[in-house]
């Protein structure tokens, strides 16, 4: 849809004002007892790629419990902030579910939280570690720290895993959250009481929930990204699918994100030394997060600290993460001009309380920035229409020699001082201003529910009544007709059939980007007959 807006409007702009010048990795190694289960959220499976051992140490390997038995000791540990509700499990000191407080599923008071992971099955659980070389499996069995945590009113909590092998390793998972904050801090330590030094890396496996896209709600975004070498790298699904990726070098976060949620790991001191991705099965992405290679003499210890996110892809609040985390949200080539303008719509919103009032003033503002050079060119396109008759006489005095009727038609541009790019230039200008507006309102979180006035309950959601798409169908004729033009009558009948395809293009975008459009349209005839007014004195 993207696309064909692009396409429809630059083609349009172009008829109008200027018709004549016109990489493979081994597949995961399944954990011992893991049961293959269909995936529902964002979790960790058992399956996993393991690190290559340090040459001259062999891994660690230790007996998976039975799953059956696990469960049936397994406890869960419940986490409540002022943002989220986490309920963790000491299977595999992984996370079992994530429920987001101020986001709702659909719009309105009876909408249900937004639920980012909601696992049943231990080997689904997200932020599972997986150590092998220090004797550490996916599915080992901790004990916690605590049986509930309660962080409100930006206070700060612990909650700790530890497990032991029969080799003397204790390996410890340390999260701490903050009640006001999405950022969660995790800490993995490798403690060594027996008498050999190990070598070895670990491992922090993700598996985010790959849902059908849809034509409307918050899949439509629905990519693994990852930021290596200062560089966003975004991966096709089904690209990952056929040919599972590996990321080596400068990896500061991993994330898996929709239109407007996300998870992402994030490096502290370079704790990433790899990131590989893969898709084992449809419904499922697999990110195993490595760590440096660490040596662990005995009676010593060695920890690695990440930084975990769940939460809204909100600009301010992703900036806030560091390691440039914002950069998941891809405004493509506009995200110079969409970035302020998302800044300037969340500044308006503070004294108005509607984003659909923000818009409007947004809208305002941009046509009074470009005024000037509207003006100019509409001026040159009257000019232009002005000389029509003359330009027609010229071509048929000149109409066997091309040469002699060109330099006649520039010479009487020159005696008339008319620019025939006049029309044209000033409007192309405008062009990135629009997209980057258009990137911003069709992936802003802030839109999401937001509404606006009567029946126009969500602004990021499409018009229910297509009222909106309608009038603005209908202004564009209205603009169209008044705007001066030099093409022959045949052309133009065919350039009134634009306002035709953008209204049926406009009936399923988000309302806030159709009123945009509108007010804009609006704002345009009455600068147009201001302008014909002006000209014509």
């Amino acid at each position: 849809m993207e696309k064909r807006l692009i396409i429809a409007v630059v083609l349009s702009i172009g008829v109008l004002y200027a018709y004549s010048f016109i990489f493979p990795t081994p597949k995961p190694v399944p954990v011992p007892g893991a049961k293959q289960a269909a995936m529902t959220s964002a979790s960790a499976p058992a399956p996993t790629a393991v690190a290559a051992p340090t040459a001259g140490t062999a891994p660690v390997s230790v007996p998976a419990p039975q799953a059956g038995q696990a469960a049936a000791v397994a406890k869960d540990v419940t986490v409540d902030t002022d943002l989220y509700t986490a309920v963790f499990s000491t299977q595999g000191g992984g996370l079992k579910k994530f429920v987001l407080k101020k986001y709702k599923e659909t719009a309105g008071p009876q909408g249900k939280d937004v639920v980012l992971v909601n696992e049943t099955a231990p080997n689904r659980y997200a932020l599972l570690s997986d150590s092998r070389e220090f004797g550490i499996s996916p599915n080992a069995l901790y004990t916690a720290s605590t049986g509930e945590l309660k962080v409100t009113d930006g206070g700060k909590g612990t909650l700790e895993f530890a497990t032991s092998s029969p080799q003397g390793i204790t390996f410890r998972k340390v999260y701490t959250f903050s009640g006001d904050a999405y950022r969660i801090g995790l800490t993995e330590e490798v403690h060594n009481a027996g008498n050999v030094a190990l070598t070895g890396a670990m491992h922090l496996l993700q598996t985010s929930r790959v849902v059908d896209a849809k034509k409307e709600g918050r899949y439509e975004v629905h990519a693994p990204s990852t930021l290596i070498e200062g560089k966003v790298k975004v991966d096709k699904l089904d690209d990952v699918q056929k040919n599972p990726v590996q990321y080596s070098k400068d990896v500061a976060w991993s994330a898996f994100a929709d239109k407007y949620f996300m998870d992402g790991i994030i490096a502290e001191k370079g704790s990433i030394s790899q990131v590989r991705i893969s898709r084992p099965t449809n419904d499922a992405l697999q990110r195993d997060v490595v760590s440096p290679t660490v040596s662990v003499a005995p009676g010593q210890s060695s920890a690695v600290n990440y930084a975990i996110y769940y939460g809204p892809k909100d600009l301010d609040i992703l900036k806030v993460q560091g390691n440039r985390l914002e950069e998941v949200i891809d405004y493509g080539w506009f995200g110079p001009i969409a970035k302020p303008l998302i800044h300037s719509l969340k500044f308006l919103y503070k004294y108005t309380g509607n984003y659909g009032i923000a818009i409007i003033i947004i809208t305002f503002i941009l046509k009074l920035v470009f005024f000037p050079l509207t003006h100019k060119s509409y001026k040159s396109m009257k000019d232009m229409q002005k000389l029509q008759p003359k330009m027609t006489e010229l071509k048929e005095k000149y109409k066997n020699d091309r040469d002699a009727m060109n330099r006649a038609v520039m010479e009487l541009y020159k005696t008339h001082k008319v620019n025939p790019l006049g029309g044209c230039l000033p409007m192309l200008v405008q062009i990135p201003v629009f997209f980057g507006l258009y990137r911003a309102l069709m992936y802003s979180i802030e839109l999401r529910h937001a509404p606006f006035y009567l029946w126009i309950t969500d602004l990021s959601a499409k018009d229910p009544y297509y009222v909106t798409p309608i009038i603005m169908g209908a202004t564009m004729f209205i603009q169209q007709k008044m705007t001066p033009t030099n093409m022959d009558p045949v052309q133009a009948k065919m350039m009134l059939m634009l306002p035709i395809v953008f209204t049926f293009m406009f009936l399923n975008f988000p309302s806030g980007l159709v009123i945009y459009w509108l007010v804009n349209n609006v704002l345009t005839i009455a600068q147009q007959m201001y302008i014909n007014k002006a000209v014509a004195d």
